[in-house]
């Protein structure tokens, strides 16, 4: 019998980083692109973390295996940092240091649910949570969203796939990628009383938590039910991409197992990067951070400024993140779809933003989502350059 690949490795890529190898490709050529495609902040890690990590060189500190849940004083500053910001006492010992957020949504689905389980998420949203979840089996019920619900779940949509096979759990995002919106309070204690009362476990991303336009950084699931899992991440608020530091909240039900699962497939996080990120909650980083949410609210500004003269609709409200997420199919013009006008919008005008079928398999060929990661300038000249392309065809 010839040998084949599992069949639970069929994932489809993630169409983002397809479009990254164009830019590279593109920029190679000596081609001026403008990325707004990725989710990656443009002012990097802040100074003081960056000293942190040349000073652990320096020091020759032993930088071999840390304890599975990461090294305490950095357990002890993300507590710290959730009685800052949302009044929570928080036991060092209910985080869990993990290689990314991504390794954080691997050990929580794995704890969480069997193969089998059904597992409920808006649609449009971030890709990896189905591709993850459908490569351990569960199967994944997308919620049809829209901007009459904020492209958000709702206690209806959920009580309705609940009524049709029970659920095991929730996947929420607020802020969200790809839309930027976010739950409101009243909203998000219905879901999780809702949710409790059903039995379905939340797995809450709260990974752009401070970056948001609203005035608060967020509303913690913690705040209003322990049983769910919280996950976060130096990613984002941080613009610490590369260095591969998410975390968890874990409920008591789920610590040792989640801890077991964690030794078995990762060791621990990356620990250099575990000591250096200890100076991201010092005041001056904390204060760079607020700069670069400054930076991402100016180009958001700039966006929705041009969206009359852009003419994109269906726009989700860009409350948090740093996306903009907008219908484009009266803009399509001579292009088939969002693929195709992306891939000219690169051709022609060295822009590159992502087409919606990453995010949302049924609707996504009407949408393109802008990153605003890179800032206020390089936004406000690529939306020159896309109404210049627009105007083409117009």
């Amino acid at each position: 019998m010839p040998l084949r690949p599992s069949q639970r490795s069929e994932v489809p890529p993630f169409a983002v980083m397809t479009v990254l190898q164009a830019v590279a490709a593109a920029r190679a050529q000596g081609r001026d692109v403008i990325s707004l495609c990725a989710g990656e902040p443009g002012q990097g890690a802040p100074s003081a973390v960056r000293q942190a990590a040349a000073q652990l060189m320096m020091d020759a500190i032993p930088l071999g295996y840390s304890e599975t849940q990461g090294i305490l004083p950095l357990r002890q500053e993300i507590a710290a940092h959730y009685a800052r910001w949302y009044a929570l006492a928080l036991d060092p010992a209910q985080v869990c240091i993990t290689t990314g957020s991504s390794g954080a949504f691997l050990l929580a689905f794995l704890a969480a649910f069997d193969a089998g389980d059904r597992v409920a998420l808006a649609r449009p949203g971030y890709p990896a949570y189905v591709n993850i979840l459908r490569s351990l089996g569960c199967e994944v019920v997308e919620l049809d969203t829209g901007a009459a619900v904020r492209f958000q779940p709702t206690v209806d949509l959920l009580a309705r796939a609940h009524a049709e096979s029970p659920l095991a759990g929730v996947v929420l995002a607020s802020p969200a990628n790809p839309t930027g919106t976010m739950i409101a309070a009243p909203d998000l204690t219905a879901i999780m009383r809702w949710c409790a009362a059903a039995g379905v476990r939340v797995i809450s991303d709260e990974i752009y938590h401070g970056v948001t336009f609203t005035g608060e950084p967020g509303t913690c699931a913690w705040q209003l039910d322990r049983s769910a899992v919280v996950i976060s991440s130096f990613s984002k608020y941080w613009g610490m991409t590369g260095w591969r530091l998410g975390w968890l909240l874990m409920p008591d039900d789920l610590a040792s197992r989640i801890d077991a699962l964690a030794g078995n497939l990762a060791l621990c996080a990356p620990v250099p990067a575990q000591h250096a990120a200890v100076a991201g909650f010092s005041a001056a980083s904390y204060a760079e951070c607020e700069a670069a949410v400054a930076g991402f609210a100016q180009a958001r500004a700039n966006v929705i400024d041009a969206l009359p003269d852009l003419g994109w609709t269906g726009v989700a409200p860009t409350d948090g993140a740093f996306y903009v997420y907008a219908g484009i199919a009266g803009q399509l013009g001579p292009h088939r779809d969002s693929v195709a006008w992306c891939a000219a919008l690169l051709a022609e005008q060295d822009v590159a933003i992502t087409p919606g079928v990453d995010f949302d398999g049924r609707h996504g060929h009407e949408y393109v989502r802008l990153s605003l990661a890179p800032g206020p300038a390089p936004v406000a000249e690529a939306i020159r350059r896309i109404l210049d392309f627009q105007r083409s065809f117009a």
